[in-house]
């Protein structure tokens, strides 16, 4: 099969486009045909080696996938030939990824694709959509009525954040550094939306959260918590999920007289039940229309190494580039 893989850590320059073997599925895996991959910040960090994990080698990179489950291995329940599936968590803590003509996945991995939601769909909100879900539900237990702000609402999980938040009855504050981005933060459902290129931006931000944040949505590595704080409402809840180095300081005082919580954690050291619920209440999300993934840009299987430049850019090197996520079609 062909295959976007790479032997040792470094720049994408080490991402090699070959012929790798076609795998067998084990006990409890499924074989997918995969029809629509993506690339996400890790999948960058761990190719770069920025995120130390245990690597086959070859190391396949991707860790989303869409596809066609096309063998079976014993044990497997869930799941028969023929099944349309997604799924994420791949790549991962010495799994394999899915930049390949096929992916042997374990089930508890892999989710049923519903009806019209089609494969670059499915693939682009994998990581980012469960990434969302956990943080605004699993950790921060969000209620409707609640008022749930996230920094960049038109990014891969910022917009996830926008369209689930206000799915639960949430009003929805984000930023945005274009009237463009703007306008498409507001289309996902964004009550307020702030140009945080503006010099204003925090008394923007003051003005539209009224008595204050209930959910603050950090998406981006925190430089500045002395504003989120003084931006929480009481009993305000602070998720957290990037900036591996930051170091920023904490306003002790008036953190603890608020009564706020620090929230953090890591989508991919979440456990496979966890995973799976907000997977199928994503389903439930794609079935109603409540729930689209931004694609801004595809590249074919032979242009992986581009792809993984293109994440880079925006990422680390902030280019701007790039609204929304990459996928990789392996067939294209």
């Amino acid at each position: 099969m062909k295959a976007a893989y790479f032997e040792t850590t470094g720049t994408p320059d080490v991402i090699t486009i070959g012929d790798l073997p076609t795998p067998e599925p084990k006990a409890g895996e499924v074989r997918v045909k995969v029809l629509a991959a993506s690339i996400n910040p890790i999948d960058t960090y761990i190719r770069s080696g920025a995120a130390p994990m245990p690597l086959p080698k070859p190391a396949i990179t991707g860790t989303d996938f869409a596809g066609v489950v096309d063998a079976v291995g014993p044990e497997v329940t869930r799941f028969k030939v023929g099944d349309r599936v997604w799924g994420s968590n791949q790549g991962l803590l010495g799994r394999q990824g899915t930049c390949a003509e096929f992916a042997c996945v374990e089930e508890k991995w892999a989710y049923p694709a519903p009806d019209g939601v089609p494969d670059d769909q499915a693939a682009a909100a994998a990581l980012v959509g469960i990434t969302a879900h956990l943080g605004l539900f699993h950790r921060a237990k969000l209620q409707a009525g609640e008022v749930v702000f996230v920094n960049g609402g038109t990014g891969g999980v910022g917009s996830m954040v926008v369209q689930m938040a206000k799915a639960a009855g949430a009003t929805v504050v984000t930023t945005a550094g274009s009237d463009e981005k703007a306008a498409l933060a507001r289309q996902l459902g964004a009550d307020h939306v702030v140009n945080y290129k503006a010099e204003d931006a925090t008394a923007q931000i003051k003005a539209a959260v009224g008595a204050g944040v209930n959910v603050w949505y950090e998406t981006q590595p925190p430089t500045d918590l002395d504003r989120t704080v003084d931006l929480m409402a009481p009993r305000g809840r602070v998720v957290v999920m990037a900036g591996r180095a930051a170091r920023p300081v904490l306003p002790n005082g008036p953190f603890y007289v608020k009564g706020l919580s620090l929230l953090g954690f890591a989508m991919f050291n979440m456990t496979a039940d966890e995973q799976r619920a907000c997977a199928f209440d994503m389903n439930s999300q794609f079935r109603h229309g409540k729930l689209r993934a931004l694609v801004g840009k595809v590249f074919p299987l032979a242009q992986t190494a581009d792809a993984h430049r293109l994440q880079e850019s925006n990422t680390l090197g902030k280019a701007g580039t790039l609204t929304g996520k990459i996928v990789i079609l392996p067939n294209g």
